[in-house]
Formats: C-alpha cells, structure tokens, sequence
C-alpha cells in the first residue's frame, strides 16, 4: 500500500468535507429564509388595515406606513415573481413556500448525510492502508536486525 493512495484518499476526504460544509452553507440559508417567512405569516396574522409598521427602505434605513388595505398583501411566488393576495390568501402563500424550503432541506440532509458516509467509508480505508503500511514496516525492521543469537 503507497503513500500516494493515501494521499489520494485524503484529498478525497478533504474534497468530501468542503462539498458537505458547501451544503451545509445552503441549508442555513435556507432554514433563514423560512425564518422570514414565518415573520412573514406572524405579521400578516396580527396586522390590520390601520396598522402603522416600520417597511425597510435598505442601508438599515425605515419608513413608518400605514397599512391601507390588508387585503392588498404581496408575496413572491418564485423566480422573481411576485402576486397580489388577501390576507389568508397571503398567508398560504407563504406556508406553501415554507413546505416548498422544508423539501429543499430534507434534500440538503440527504446529500449531507450521503457525503458523510462516503466520507466514513473512505477514512476506514484510509486506517486499513496505515495499518497495513505499519505491519509491512514492523515486518521489514524484524527481519534486518541481529538475531536472538547475536
């Protein structure tokens, strides 16, 4: 057993360990995105036509705005669209949205937990070629010393 299958399989593993730290990144985003969808809802369920909320403008900068009609709620719907919505209409919007990302991360899971079993099975074979690499070189020692004679 080479070196060089060793040091291949580490830069498998290595490999391995950045795609799942990749996936990992991904479901933290969007694990953060439902969180804004549940703020969402949370919003849409307590405000009322009348209601005076605080609507980002960006940089960290607010504007206070009465809501005119509850009723008029816009959601985005997916790549870059947006629809006009009733408050409950809204609001199932925005469900179906969060079980749409509770899909995305149960796929993420998968593939982390695919990765991290390859990545076990590989860093067995990695031990096996060490310990086999060890037992060849306690082989080679004992034969080229003196004997118990000597």
């Amino acid at each position: 057993m080479s070196q060089q299958q060793l040091q291949q399989l580490s830069q498998e593993l290595q490999e391995i360990q950045e795609q799942i730290q990749v996936l990992q990144n991904n479901v933290e985003s969007v694990q953060s995105e439902k969180s804004e969808a549940d703020e969402a809802i949370d919003a849409l369920e307590t405000l009322e036509t009348g209601s005076t909320v605080q609507v980002p403008l960006g940089g960290g900068a607010y504007l206070r705005a009465t809501i005119e009609d509850i009723d008029e709620a816009i959601v985005e719907i997916g790549s870059d669209y947006a629809a006009e919505f009733e408050q409950d209409g809204a609001v199932d919007a925005l469900e179906n949205k969060k079980d749409h990302l509770d899909e995305q991360i149960s796929e993420l899971n998968e593939q982390i937990a695919e990765l991290e079993s390859e990545s076990s099975e590989l860093e067995q074979q990695a031990q096996q070629l060490q310990q086999q690499a060890m037992q060849q070189q306690m082989q080679q020692m004992g034969g080229q010393g003196p004997g118990p004679d000597e």
